[in-house]
């Protein structure tokens, strides 16, 4: 579905304030709108206008602070200059829908070649510090608020502003006393998981999972759709593996470029629990028993 006319020419004029005379107006306003995939939460699009293409994020104006978020998140990307990120053209709102407009990117596929070099370059933005965990604004993992109040303690952040404002969910959609139960008891064994580990605060995107990185058309690694903070870079390593998607040959090529600690392989469950949570309080259903599961698992780790 095209969206109404009005709302077509606001986001073109808001793309012409900001790069004025960059773009050509007459043929923007002429271009097709042509529906894409980007996100199962918004309406995307594209829009063609020669050599240049624009992709169109659009969603109902309550949602505009997502879309400001994310449009700091990519600057916050794009300023290491280390990964490619989509450039940000614009991001606006009028009474009825927000927007965000950036460049379209032309994807291809991972081969053995672009995971080494992404895997490369991801060690290097992880090598980009913080002075705390967390970020200047808050911004949203899927649809669901993550809360970025800086913190100097990893372990407070986390079972702070990760896993327990995801148990505070979930006790709010009634899900089983049971899961609150181990939730609490994990969190109160949070320092155990860290006792040889000392986490610095790593840029992160946030929510690396396979739908969020690709290549583009002459194999360079994209990132896109982050949750920016500064975190335990083990996190963004964590989710790679949580749906899958990428080889042997980008962990061999990560571990050699930044190597993880030793204690990862138990860290990584940890850390996945919180998106685990989060699919569970927006999805509901066999993502509760997941989460119950995987806290079992990390309980019996101490």
């Amino acid at each position: 579905m095209t969206p109404p006319v009005d709302t077509r020419l606001a986001v073109l004029d808001s793309v012409d304030q900001q790069y004025h005379n960059h773009f050509n107006m007459d043929t923007m306003r002429l271009s097709a709108w042509v529906a894409v995939t980007g996100g199962s939460i918004n309406q995307s699009y594209r829009l063609d206008m020669g050599k240049k293409s624009l992709f169109i994020k659009l969603h109902q104006v309550q949602y505009a602070s997502m879309f400001e978020a994310e449009a700091a998140g990519l600057q916050a990307l794009r300023e290491t200059a280390v990964i490619r990120v989509p450039e940000i053209y614009a991001c606006a709102c009028d009474d009825n829908f927000s927007w965000l407009v950036m460049a379209y990117i032309t994807l291809g596929s991972h081969n053995s070649v672009s995971e080494k070099l992404f895997a490369q370059q991801l060690a290097a933005m992880h090598a980009c510090m913080g002075e705390s965990f967390g970020w200047f604004r808050n911004n949203t993992i899927g649809s669901t608020a993550q809360i970025n109040t800086a913190n100097i303690d990893w372990v407070n952040f986390y079972r702070e502003h990760r896993l327990g404002y995801q148990l505070k969910l979930a006790k709010e959609h009634g899900f089983d006393t049971s899961l609150q139960d181990k939730g609490e008891r994990l969190m109160a064994d949070l320092p155990a998981f860290f006792t040889a580990y000392e986490v610095q605060p790593s840029l992160l995107h946030g929510d690396l999972w396979a739908g969020n990185h690709a290549v583009d058309s002459d194999g360079n690694p994209v990132i896109f759709d982050p949750a920016v903070y500064y975190g335990d870079r083990e996190t963004d390593i964590a989710m790679t593996e949580l749906f899958g998607g990428l080889s042997r040959d980008f962990y061999a090529a990560y571990h050699d470029a930044y190597p993880l600690h030793e204690g990862y392989h138990v860290r990584k469950g940890l850390y996945n629990l919180y998106h685990i949570l989060n699919h569970a309080n927006l999805f509901g259903g066999s993502y509760v028993r997941q989460a119950e599961t995987m806290m079992d698992q990390l309980l019996a780790e101490y």
